[in-house]
């Protein structure tokens, strides 16, 4: 959940609250209406900077991503006030330690009754570098190869508990079995950690893992550790390879076909009739100021203020987000985008696949990617907020369930088991 919206002028929609992303009041509002819609999860993306490019320069500060809360916080707060949605936020493994993380989240997934989730990321930008001490940071290989050692940590501390290791037995005087807890013992490359966790066993078995790497590297730890994975796939065959490359993967890390569920993000603007999404839309995108919209092409394509905004988008040199950066270029180059064009369109998706239509026109599309094996689930992605997920809940839900093709209910009280993934055989 990106804060007010994913669309990068969400802030400025009339039925936006400016000041949302730090009122608790207005996240408990979202979360309660994603659960009334049965939606598996609410995310958290997290940053730890303000980051956005100021290029060209004054577009940070049109940008409302500068104050927010803290997700792990937040997310506590809103475990007892929901009751089945999940709970899931990134957490970077680039400037955290394996240990500490391990414990916050294990904590939030004992808070949420066993609703919590990690998002796997690894940290890009020179901001966060230096809010951690840093002249700049990792390069791409040595965060993912951090970032493979890391998650195998956190699940060995997670696992520093046997399930019936607590007796906390008054009689005896015994509190736990010292057969059933695990020194982890790790020594790596990156990391020396002893371990024990001093956190119990998950009541879920583990925190559900959640992974959005589209580079080799990443769909390698994908495959070998995640249970969820995100990508932003604007069509249907690219998102087919996709899929079959994370399920090919799987038998040599001992999984199973349905151990790993592909979410592909879907931006539906969505209305009773299709004129009414389109007009909302166009109003969304009147609101984009030509200087956040060349801000929002930076951190893929560079620097493009010295090209004409009518002109031809070049090809990526060198760029921080290398499958984002061709993904987008090569959005470009199939419709013959100019920069102007390509900012107005990743302004609401941001690479992510966009429908603009009515509830049967979104349905149709989910069905049609299901069935050809180019999605698990999807990973929804609001416009603004809450207009989006309210929008969402009364017209997309509906038509999902009388098609048969969505719950009417919870399946259980944990992520894991409303997900219907397990922890199998990682």
């Amino acid at each position: 959940m990106w804060r007010m919206g994913y669309h990068i002028a969400a802030w400025r929609h009339p039925n936006v609250r400016p000041d949302g992303s730090m009122d608790i009041r207005y996240f408990l509002d979202i979360a309660r209406a994603a659960e009334r819609g049965k939606f598996d999860l609410v995310f958290m993306a997290d940053e730890l900077a303000i980051r956005g490019a100021d290029n060209p320069p004054g577009a940070r500060t049109r940008q409302s991503n500068g104050a927010e809360l803290e997700p792990i916080t937040l997310l506590a707060a809103l475990a007892p006030n929901t009751s089945r949605i999940g709970l899931v936020s990134t957490g970077s493994t680039t400037y955290s330690e394996p240990f500490n993380l391990a414990r916050q989240f294990l904590s939030l997934d004992h808070i949420s009754g066993g609703r919590a989730g990690w998002n796997v990321v690894t940290s890009w930008g020179t901001e966060d570098a230096l809010n951690f001490g840093h002249m700049n940071f990792p390069d791409y290989d040595l965060r993912y190869e951090r970032a493979g050692e890391f998650v195998d940590v956190v699940r060995g501390l997670w696992n520093s508990w046997e399930a019936d290791a607590l007796l906390r037995d008054k009689k005896s005087g015994l509190y736990y079995d010292e057969a059933k807890l695990h020194t982890l013992g790790h020594k790596g490359k990156y990391f020396s950690v002893r371990g024990p966790l001093n956190v119990a066993r998950s009541p879920q078995d583990e925190p559900v893992i959640f992974f959005a790497g589209d580079s080799e590297p990443g769909r390698e730890i994908a495959a070998k550790s995640a249970d969820v994975v995100f990508t932003a796939k604007q069509d249907l065959g690219s998102a087919r390879d996709f899929y079959a490359s994370i399920k090919e993967r799987l038998p040599k890390y001992g999984r199973a076909d349905d151990d790993v569920l592909v979410m592909p993000g879907l931006l539906p603007v969505v209305g009773r009739t299709r004129a009414e999404a389109q007009a909302k839309y166009d109003e969304l995108m009147e609101l984009i100021d030509p200087v956040v919209g060349l801000a929002s092409l930076y951190d893929r394509l560079g620097d493009l203020s010295d090209y004409p905004l009518d002109g031809p988008v070049p090809e990526p040199k060198d760029p921080v987000f290398k499958s984002r950066a061709e993904t987008m270029y090569k959005l470009a180059q199939r419709e013959g985008y100019t920069i102007r064009q390509l900012y107005m369109t990743q302004a609401l998706g941001r690479g992510h696949r966009i429908i603009i239509g009515t509830a049967a026109d979104v349905v149709d599309e989910m069905e049609q990617w299901k069935t050809a094996r180019a999605a698990d689930g999807f990973n929804i992605i609001p416009s603004h907020l809450p207009d989006a997920i309210n929008a969402f809940v009364e017209l997309v839900v509906p038509e999902m369930q009388r098609r048969g093709l969505y719950r009417t209910d919870y399946e259980g009280a944990t992520l894991r088991e409303n997900l219907g993934v397990f922890k199998g055989r990682r």
